[in-house]
């Protein structure tokens, strides 16, 4: 079927906003994995959602410097809080994340009950404008993944917890506005997850493509459908990584063993040992 210029126009930016979206959310996906703190995506993506419906209520410019710092301001303060509820309760850090994501999701819908345009925002917030992100979006969003991809790579020994959490909020706030909460949450997850079961030497390089794979084929069947872009591109995330999982190489020995990307953060069954009495 031949694409027509007007379709490609949209696809390319979107192919890249998605390129981007899975240069930081591979590696981020797979210490979240380990760190069994798997909802903490779609907890910070909402808290940032929020960040960004208070601004648009303060009158700020849509996507302007404004909503950005909105965004991020909220992201960093709910990042905060999880740093410090998992030094403290670790026990129930997961059921804390999801207290977290269902006050934000609900604390967006109270704040939107009044605005005529409520409901679309709400949904824009969720699945994403992947479609219609702008050149100088992208511009934008290429900068910031560059200096998280430096960070991820030259000084994640020296970021410790903490710094987990600041670089999750920047790559989280960042994503969240160019792709929705959902496609954020399902670009960090899926590649993680069905890749858990390949060696540290080849496991991003098959995540990375199967992310790829997934959002080429969402956006072109999205057009050629005529479907919401952000949804078909989950559904062919999860396909495509129960494909990668089944059609795998088969769990070794010494599976049960983690990979740790970001050293000097402790997994999540180093953690239950540290607490187990």
């Amino acid at each position: 079927m031949n694409m027509s210029t007007l379709e490609l126009s949209l696809l390319i930016p979107a192919f890249i906003a998605g390129l981007l979206v899975l240069a930081t959310h591979v590696p981020l996906g797979i210490q979240v994995l380990q760190r069994g703190i798997i909802f903490i995506d779609l907890a910070i993506a909402q808290i940032a959602g929020l960040g960004v419906i208070v601004a648009d209520l303060l009158g700020f410019e849509p996507r302007g410097i404004g909503v950005q710092l909105s965004a991020i301001i909220a992201a960093l303060l709910g990042s905060a809080w999880l740093n410090f509820s998992e030094k403290r309760w670790p026990e129930v850090q997961e059921a804390l994340i999801g207290v977290l994501f269902v006050l934000a999701a609900t604390g967006s819908i109270l704040l939107l009950a009044h605005n005529p345009h409520g409901g679309e925002n709400l949904r824009d917030l969720l699945v994403g404008q992947i479609l219609w992100v702008t050149h100088a979006q992208l511009a934008y969003a290429a900068l910031v993944t560059i200096g998280i991809v430096v960070v991820q790579l030259w000084w994640r020994e020296r970021l410790g917890r903490s710094g987990f959490y600041v670089v999750f909020a920047c790559a989280v706030t960042l994503s969240v506005q160019l792709v929705g909460i959902y496609l954020v949450f399902a670009s960090l997850i899926v590649p993680a997850m069905a890749t858990r079961q390949y060696s540290t030497a080849t496991r991003k390089t098959v995540a990375y493509s199967m992310g790829v794979l997934a959002y080429v084929m969402g956006l072109l069947l999205s057009t050629w459908l005529d479907l919401p872009t952000g949804a078909v591109v989950v559904w062919m995330l999860v396909i495509t990584g129960a494909a990668v999982f089944f059609l795998g190489p088969k769990f070794q020995s010494n599976a049960g063993v983690d990979y740790n990307p970001w050293p000097g953060i402790e997994t999540v069954h180093e953690r239950s040992h540290e607490h187990s009495p």
